[in-house]
């Protein structure tokens, strides 16, 4: 049907006249050095205003030296004091460090020399600082589901323990069992920003660097070792880490590891057979300094296996990742089982063309999660914890390539267990299901035995999905002696738990003959 039949009018169309563009012979030009023409932005004139948008927006280092790299403006000396050489990109950063708890009290030849140890530059050191707390969520509220007992830290630093406390690992002066989050009293007006655990001990690290203890006296072998006679049920400064300023610590079974300021790595025991790199008694207590490879790199995070130790380093060329100790499973990356008594470079994710971001280690296998959000797993692949659809081991790591379509930002690893959080909030599991950690809530018993199924591949933890509650953290038992629960803390500071219950390691009380709750229930405890 035309338009005539339809009745709708006739359209008019008439003939518009070719004209020339007349050329702007004077058109302004905008740019950064003005000369107070009309229509310039002079932004020469007024730094202190660019270099407050620049330090209020919180610009990635990356983004720093774009500007920097493409606009002279940026690059050139800012005049302010006290270095009036600093470029606004620089001082930009440098303001941006600043804000860190742990950079605040530094003096200024410390300054100097992370400085220097980062690669003589403050974005550098920004880059460094902002790893750091991506990995372990330093200054963030976080949770830890320790072997039996349970550690939660608010955003403002207060503790709050509960569980098995055989040893006095609660810290409340007693060795009672709390199936209630209990507030640890004596710690009043100190600021925690991260907290341990291990078998029947606790670490607490302040705000000021440093370090308390209590349960076992061990920072050895958890569980049969000569140590941990004696019991320190409240928490107690660490005297031989009192001159380093400690940001993390990792417990494994025969060690404990220390990460400092400086991005510097100490270990204590486990040193007979020079197995972390110093030959020591393994009753020794006194922190020695990881040799090697990483004596002048930056480490922003370390994590603990039974035996064995994952540090994640900064360099200016990009993240890497170390390995040292016992190496059966190939679990420590190098494509071989033997031990290292020394952190060695895994050279597999410059092969995959990965950065790492997130390190993992759990018992026997270990994780890591890349800025692409790629995540790799590695080691021995019991239960399917691996994620690959099998139970071989991996002596490299491996991209799980069923998350491919996943952006990964989190991974927790366990006993043969493996956590990953997305983007979004979403979180995948596998590996071994007994004591109901991995959430899927499965009771038919498979032919290993185990109470529940395991998973041999990544599964959405649908029961999270279900508390519509972006997931931020996952916390899981990286412990072979203890049965396993699993903490889920989402962005509002609300916790959630499942696993093994038995000795109150929830949080909450299970009902009579219960000893696990196979789905995530709300712990009474903000931690916002």
């Amino acid at each position: 049907m035309d338009a005539t039949t339809s009745g709708t009018p006739t359209l008019q169309y008439h003939n518009i006249t070719d004209q020339p563009i007349p050329t702007i012979a004077n058109r302004q030009t905008r740019h950064c050095f003005g000369d107070a023409t009309p229509g310039e932005f002079p932004l020469s004139a007024n730094p202190s205003i660019v270099l407050h948008v620049l330090t209020g927006c919180n610009l990635d280092p990356q983004d720093l030296a774009k500007l920097e790299a493409t606009c002279s403006f940026f690059r050139q000396p800012a005049h302010f004091a006290p270095d009036h050489e600093l470029c606004l990109s620089e001082l930009a950063a440098l303001d941006m460090c600043q804000k860190r708890a742990i950079f605040k009290p530094m003096a200024s030849e410390e300054r100097r020399q992370l400085k220097l140890r980062c690669g003589g530059s403050w974005k550098l050191v920004l880059r460094f600082l902002l790893a750091g707390e991506t990995c372990s969520r330093r200054e963030k509220s976080q949770a830890i589901a320790g072997p039996g007992h349970s550690i939660a830290v608010t955003s403002k630093g207060s503790v709050f323990t509960f569980g098995s406390n055989n040893s006095g690992q609660l810290g409340h002066g007693t060795t009672e069992e709390e199936s209630t989050p209990r507030i640890i009293r004596s710690l009043q007006g100190i600021r925690i920003i991260h907290a341990a655990a291990g078998a029947g001990r606790t670490m607490l690290i302040s705000d000021s660097g440093q370090v308390y203890a209590f349960g076992k006296d061990s920072f050895g072998e958890a569980e049969y070792g000569v140590q941990g006679s004696k019991q320190v049920n409240t928490p107690k400064l660490v005297e031989s880490l009192k001159d380093i300023f400690v940001v993390q610590a990792a417990i494994g079974n025969f060690f404990t590891a220390v990460l400092s300021r400086e991005g510097k790595v100490y270990t204590f025991s486990w040193g007979n057979e020079s197995k972390l790199g110093h030959q020591t008694d393994p009753t020794d207590l006194e922190p020695h300094p990881l040799l090697g490879p990483l004596e002048n790199i930056p480490v922003v995070q370390i994590a603990a296996g039974y035996c064995y130790l994952l540090a994640l380093a900064c360099q200016p060329t990009g993240m890497s990742v170390y390995s040292v100790g016992c190496g059966l499973g190939g679990k420590l990356g190098h494509g071989t089982k033997n031990d290292e008594k020394q952190p060695r470079l895994i050279e597999q994710f410059q092969t995959l063309n990965l950065q790492p971001m997130v390190v993992a280690a759990g018992a026997w296998h270990a994780a890591v999660v890349g800025t692409d959000g790629r995540v790799c797993t590695w080691g021995w692949g019991r239960y399917g914890c691996l994620g690959h659809g099998n139970e071989d081991c991996d002596s490299v790591p491996k991209v799980v390539e069923s998350l491919s379509n996943v952006k990964a930002i989190h991974v927790a690893t366990g006993d043969y267990t493996t956590f990953v959080v997305s983007s979004d909030g979403d979180v995948y599991s596998f590996g071994c299901g007994e004591s109901s950690s991995l959430g899927h809530n499965t009771a038919n018993a498979d032919e290993q035995g185990n109470r529940h199924a395991n998973v041999l591949s990544p599964k959405m933890v649908e029961s999270l999905k279900q508390i519509k509650e972006r997931v931020v953290q996952i916390s899981l038992t990286n412990s072979i002696y203890w049965n396993a629960h699993t903490f889920a803390l989402t962005e509002t500071g609300k916790l959630y738990a499942f696993g093994a219950g038995d000795k109150g390691q929830l949080g909450m009380e299970l009902v009579a003959n219960q000893t696990e709750r196979p789905t995530p229930e709300r712990v009474e405890l903000d931690l916002s």
